[in-house]
């Protein structure tokens, strides 16, 4: 079993299914809703212990009823909570989120707590970073505790993989650090400036990364599959093909599995196959963190 430290954001999603995403300043009535345990980074650490993993997450959430509730949920997962910041008189992260019969969505976070995440947190969990296998952080959280994590992780010969997430510009030295990059079409567009219309592009776009230090990188394109590339070349994985119904958290799905996989010595290729296995059964179901399948499941998917 890989130990995985995964850091980043805790979120409680509001969810509404709508027919179609609303234009600006138009009402729709939609029909369900839900509410949720979300976050990237909670997410993804969610996705890594139902696949196996030995999970530590170090988030930021509240005083409040959302952030009890969601640390009491990581727990019952069988996440190790110790490093979970509670921080008084702020509000715990929220996202609304809108979801349309094509299963797009639409997201409008407010991060609360996960903005407070300080680089001083992280150094309060450096022995817990230095056990692990994966450092595994996305960029919903201040961009100098993504570094300063990063940072730390190298230190102790920790491999890291970045979930570049949102799209945000990452500074030359983190990218030096990091030992995959798993931005999507979007966000590798905005990292190397290319445009990635096809997987000839993102394996352009892929090259441009590893020239800048990073040693593996997986550009996920969505119901295409990934495009996947290290010191061996590149590799495309096709998408598993299902009737999807909510796409909320499958990247977050991807990027958990895809940890764990290698964790478990998995080369990358293959471990792209089994992320996007576990990815694609995340799409036939409604929600972010109800939508994670057990690693029994994946298994019998592959």
């Amino acid at each position: 079993m890989g130990k995985i430290v995964v850091i980043g954001s805790s979120n409680t999603d509001l969810v509404i299914r709508t027919p179609r995403i609303p234009s600006p300043g138009e009402t729709l009535i939609g029909s369900d809703f839900m509410v949720n345990a979300g976050g990237k980074g909670a997410n993804q650490a969610v996705a890594a212990a139902r696949m196996g993993g030995d999970v530590c997450l170090v988030a930021c959430v509240g005083d409040d009823q959302f952030g009890a509730e969601a640390v009491r949920h990581y727990a019952d997962e069988g996440i190790d909570t110790t490093y979970i910041v509670r921080r008084s008189g702020v509000a715990s992260g929220v996202a609304l989120i809108a979801v349309d019969d094509a299963a797009e969505n639409s997201i409008v976070v407010a991060p609360g707590a996960n903005a407070l995440l300080s680089p001083a947190d992280i150094d309060a969990a450096e022995s817990e970073i230095a056990a692990a296998d994966y450092l595994l952080v996305q960029l919903e959280i201040p961009m100098e505790t993504v570094a300063r994590a990063t940072e730390l992780a190298v230190r102790h010969g920790v491999r890291v993989i970045l979930n570049p997430a949102p799209a945000a510009p990452i500074a030359a030295e983190v990218l030096a650090r990091l030992d995959l990059i798993t931005p999507n079409r979007s966000e590798t567009e905005l990292l190397t400036g290319l445009k990635v219309g096809n997987v000839g592009d993102a394996v352009a776009a892929a090259a441009w990364l590893r020239e800048r230090g990073v040693r593996r990188v997986a550009v996920t394109m969505g119901s295409a599959g990934a495009l996947v590339a290290d010191e061996r070349g590149e590799e495309f994985v096709p998408a598993y093909r299902v009737e999807a119904v909510d796409t909320t958290a499958a990247g977050d799905v991807f990027n958990g599995a895809l940890a764990v996989a290698l964790s478990e010595g998995r080369e990358l290729g293959a471990a792209a196959r089994f992320a996007a296995a576990a990815s694609s059964i995340a799409c036939t179901r409604i929600g972010a963190q109800r939508s994670i399948p057990q690693r029994c499941e994946v298994d019998s998917a592959e």
